[in-house]
C-alpha cells in the first residue's frame, strides 16, 4: 500500500506515493535522486543521514515518510544557491574540515541547525551539538574550526585568505 505526501525539500515541491513507512532517506535518495545524504549505520547513530525537516535536525534513516506530508526538508543539496557554496561548505573546504566526506553532509546540516538556533557558539557548544555526528577520518578539530570560522563573523561568512588567522594555508 502506497500513500501520496506532498513536501517541500530544497525549495522545491514534490508529490510522491510511497509506502507510508518507507524511509525518508529513502524517499531523498531513491525517488528524488538527491544523494547528497548519506546513509551510515542505518540506526540513528553516525549523523551521516541528517536533514533539516521543519527546522529540526533529525536522522532521515529512522524517520518514516508518513511523517512528512506538508514538511519543509533541507539537504545538503539545498545550501548552495545560485551556484555558490553556503558559507558553511565555504568554510569547510577552507578549513580542510571535508576530509573523505562520508560525514561532511550530515556535519554541514547539523552546523547548520546549530546557527539557525544560536548563530554565536562557545566551542563547547559546537562540540556538544555535532556529537550526534561522527567522523571516521582524522577527527573533529577542523570541523569545529569550520564552524567557528563561519560563526564568528556573524552573518556566516568566512573569512578570506588574506583575514583568516590559525586555518593553517592560506
Amino acid at each position: 500500500m502506497s500513500i501520496s505526501i506532498s513536501l517541500t525539500v530544497n525549495g522545491k515541491s514534490y508529490t510522491i506515493e510511497a509506502p507510508p513507512m518507507k524511509r525518508l532517506l529513502d524517499v531523498l535518495r531513491q525517488d528524488l535522486h538527491l544523494t547528497g545524504t548519506k546513509e551510515g549505520c542505518g540506526e540513528g547513530e553516525c549523523g551521516a543521514c541528517s536533514v533539516i525537516a521543519d527546522g529540526q535536525l533529525i536522522n532521515s534513516c529512522l524517520a518514516p515518510i508518513c511523517q512528512f506530508d506538508g514538511a519543509v526538508i533541507l539537504t545538503v543539496e539545498g545550501l548552495a544557491q545560485h551556484d555558490q557554496l553556503h558559507p558553511l561548505q565555504q568554510a569547510f573546504w577552507q578549513a580542510g574540515a571535508t576530509q573523505c566526506g562520508i560525514c561532511t553532509p550530515g556535519m554541514l546540516l547539523a552546523a547548520k541547525a546549530l546557527l539557525d538556533q544560536e548563530p554565536h557558539p562557545s566551542h563547547d557548544q559546537i562540540k556538544q551539538f555535532i556529537a550526534g555526528n561522527l567522523c571516521r577520518c582524522t577527527g573533529y578539530t577542523k570541523i569545529v574550526e569550520a564552524i567557528e570560522w563561519a560563526a564568528r563573523l556573524g552573518d556566516g561568512r568566512p573569512e578570506t585568505s588574506n583575514t583568516k588567522a590559525g586555518h593553517g594555508g592560506g
